[in-house]
């Protein structure tokens, strides 16, 4: 069964790319748990100062049940650049702003997926326990 998953972009432009990737990124958190109820993706440009170029912030929240798992990512614009394979110049500010969304957007898939496991592991121990 394929979950819900609600994709809002805020302060800038849809971009289908995207929200391909997303989706994709999304789809695939079933393989880590496969409980999830919804997923709701907020990518946003919270503040658009051209001198330190655009940070994108990323969160996720995942329906499972009995709880709600949160991840909000917003990495420095050095580790962005420093995955995108340049430099901290303007030229690499200047850089395809999908390219760093997207890397932004990979890095919060990479915690929520952390984070399921996390989750799927303490209820694993706490249904052993119960057993015991």
């Amino acid at each position: 069964m394929t979950m819900p998953v609600h994709v809002t972009f805020r302060d800038l432009a849809t971009n289908d790319t995207l929200d391909a990737l997303i989706r994709e990124r999304a789809d695939s958190l079933q393989t880590s748990y496969g409980r999830i109820q919804n997923c709701r993706v907020l990518v946003e440009v919270p503040h658009r100062h051209h001198r330190s170029g655009n940070r994108y912030q990323v969160r996720i929240e995942l329906a499972v049940p009995g709880d709600t798992l949160v991840v909000s990512h917003h990495p420095s614009l050095d580790t962005t650049i420093k995955h995108a394979g340049g430099s901290p110049s303007k030229a690499g500010e200047r850089d395809s702003d999908a390219r760093h969304a997207a890397i932004v957007i990979r890095e919060a898939f990479d915690i929520a997926r952390r984070r399921l496991i996390d989750f799927a592991d303490k209820l694993a121990e706490k249904s052993h326990s119960k057993a015991s």
